[in-house]
């Protein structure tokens, strides 16, 4: 069967996947780039570099003292979720020196995973406070570490000041699956608040 120019493009248009952009982000070595390796079904583009004795003054390794390498721009890796939606994500740099990256890695994202841990937790505000200042919906994702106190989420929410409708998770950076829901759950918290700002406003 012969189908014309304008037919192929509705069929080719209708088999394209919505792409959306979701950033991951955290504090210094919460496991970021992890959760992005996990995940990811190309290879992850990591941008990380060794830490070095000139770097000790500024970087924190309070708590992930075996953490010999930092992001210094982005890790980045492609999910498909299912036939109709694939996710690309975007790692930002957890240290405060590499922030002026964050509002170009921010255009056009969809959503974040605020990657905590709790036995830093007091590093998650700074990524909260900027998805809040810039009205970007978020989902905090509490990265269960082997030697971390494990608390519930309810708990979690507390220290942390979130609204409500901040969904918080427990997930495991290294396992696919539980990246994967983390993802999932950010697509859905970033639809419904865009549906509710769609709608009208009462009289």
């Amino acid at each position: 069967m012969v189908f014309g120019r304008s037919e192929r493009r509705r069929r080719s248009a209708a088999a394209d996947p919505m792409t959306l952009k979701i950033l991951v982000a955290g504090g210094f070595g919460v496991g970021k780039t992890t959760l992005v390796g996990a995940v990811s079904e190309i290879k992850p583009l990591r941008t990380e570099e060794r830490l070095t004795e000139a770097g000790r003054p500024v970087d924190d390794l309070d708590g992930v003292e075996s953490k010999t390498t930092t992001t210094v721009a982005m890790d980045f890796g492609r999910i498909t979720v299912n036939d109709e939606l694939v996710l690309y994500l975007f790692g930002t740099p957890g240290q405060d020196r590499f922030w002026f990256l964050w509002d170009e890695l921010a255009l056009g994202a969809l959503g974040a995973v605020v990657l905590a841990d709790t036995r830093r937790l007091a590093d998650s505000f700074a990524a909260i406070d900027y998805f809040e200042r810039r009205g970007l919906p978020f989902t905090v994702a509490v990265n269960c570490f082997d030697d971390a106190d494990h608390h519930p989420s309810d708990a979690v929410r507390d220290a942390l000041d979130l609204d409500p409708e901040v969904p918080v998770m427990l997930c495991d950076a290294r396992h696919k699956e539980s990246v994967r829901d983390v993802l999932i759950a950010v697509v859905q918290h970033a639809m419904d608040v865009s549906s509710r700002q769609q709608e009208p406003a009462l009289p």
